[in-house]
């Protein structure tokens, strides 16, 4: 089988197989926003699965910058036991685990953050949820360069706990997207402007975390295809991005698309034959892979063991990255191998009200939930219903809320 083979990364690492768990929001360390027992028994349960790779969501390089209340913060070495044990979980058994290392920029809720920076002053305006975002206000120079330095210092205390790995997550509208997107960033400095310009933060990120962790540590990248907004990042300059990626010796591109303002990354917004049909961002990695020989690895869609069997072997890409079929199937990589799993089905929760039900936040919820049955041992339950779902979010989100901003205290007053 295609997908069982093993591939070697540009660093020289080796991933045991071609199956991915993508990054996906836990949303589960709300008190000190340290890895709790929950999040690395489920990612337990991913690595007794059989990915080559996992993926974590959101590791924030700024505790002064939190996308979500629950995110895990690593911005220095205090929580550095809790991340040993969280990268243990693959052991000795040659599996690979990253953590995703973002900064969510003017993509981060008010309440839970005072000071809300962007590459320009534009606000993030997400239909019937804008108010949950503050206008930022737009980074300095000197700004800029610090945080270059928290994904670089991200990256080394996260290898120094065993992680095998980092992901930069350039994607979905936060902060390394907002610097490449022509909507976000309307700068006239050498941060703005051209694509060259636009793609400096990026490509220093780059080059800062390769200074801290070495040539054999594997550094990768998750970047839009496109933001899919008209007058945003376009699929030609990410193509232009990718090349520059891949001239630098980045390890690993996985392709997304889309924001939160333009969810494309669930098909949200996408056409009716782009939603139905798999692999949402196919047709852009078969062009990406004529300029580029660097690993590729594709996120969204996917659900036939058929079509991620065809993709590798046509060479179209490396790695199939899957995410939210995991909160239901948490030992999939081991069932595709052994024949007993050809076809994923996947519920889409819906609750009837359009603009919830199009914005992919009650399907995140949906599956955010699913990861914290999975790190309290309970099985998935597919026929979990949409308005139980939120009803459960809003109030766990008030608890994380209330963490979020004690956090946000004690941080101010350091």
């Amino acid at each position: 089988m295609n997908l069982q083979k093993e591939l070697i990364l540009p660093c020289g690492a080796k991933l045991q197989n071609r199956i991915a768990k993508s990054a996906m929001s836990e949303n589960m360390s709300p008190r000190h926003n340290d890895p709790t027992n929950a999040l690395i028994h489920a990612y337990q349960r991913w690595a007794d699965g059989g990915a080559g790779l996992l993926v974590t969501g959101n590791v924030m390089v700024d505790r002064k910058a939190i996308g979500e209340p629950g995110n895990v913060i690593v911005d220095d070495k205090t929580n550095v036991g809790l991340l040993r044990q969280w990268a243990a979980v693959v052991k000795d058994t040659g599996l690979h685990i990253w953590p995703q290392i973002n900064h969510p920029g003017r993509q981060a809720l008010g309440a839970i953050n005072k000071d809300v920076v962007a590459p320009s002053a534009v606000r993030t305006k997400v239909k019937g949820m804008s108010a949950l975002f503050k206008q930022p206000r737009a980074l300095t120079e000197s700004e800029i360069i610090a945080i270059i330095d928290r994904f670089g210092n991200s990256a080394a205390i996260s290898k120094d706990a065993g992680f095998t790995g980092v992901q930069i997550h350039g994607a979905h509208g936060y902060l390394v997207s907002q610097f490449l997107s022509p909507l976000a960033n309307q700068r006239k400095d050498q941060w703005g402007g051209n694509l060259e310009n636009r793609a400096r933060f990026v490509l220093e990120i780059y080059r800062n975390i390769r200074a801290k962790v070495g040539p054999d540590f594997p550094i990768g990248i998750k970047i839009n295809s496109a933001d899919f907004q008209r007058g945003g990042f376009t699929e030609e300059e990410s193509m232009e991005v990718v090349q520059l990626l891949s001239a630098e010796g980045i390890d690993l591109i996985e392709i997304s698309g889309g924001t939160y303002e333009q969810p494309a990354m669930i098909g949200a917004g996408q056409k009716k034959s782009t939603q139905e049909r798999e692999a949402y961002f196919l047709d852009y990695v078969k062009k990406a892979r004529k300029l580029v020989q660097t690993p590729l690895m594709l996120t969204g869609g996917f659900r036939t063991v058929a079509t991620m069997e065809k993709a590798i072997a046509d060479g179209e890409l490396d790695i199939v990255g899957l995410a939210r079929p995991f909160t239901l199937h948490p030992d999939l990589p081991n069932h595709i191998f052994d024949g007993s799993l050809t076809r994923l089905e996947i519920p889409t929760p819906k609750t009837g009200i359009k603009a919830l039900d199009t914005s992919g936040f009650v399907d995140t919820m949906w599956h955010e939930i699913h990861i914290a049955r999975l790190g309290e041992g309970k099985v998935p339950n597919p026929k979990l219903s949409a308005y139980s779902v939120i009803g459960h979010n809003l109030s766990a989100t008030l608890k994380k809320l209330v963490f979020g901003r004690s956090i946000f205290q004690r941080a101010t007053k350091k």
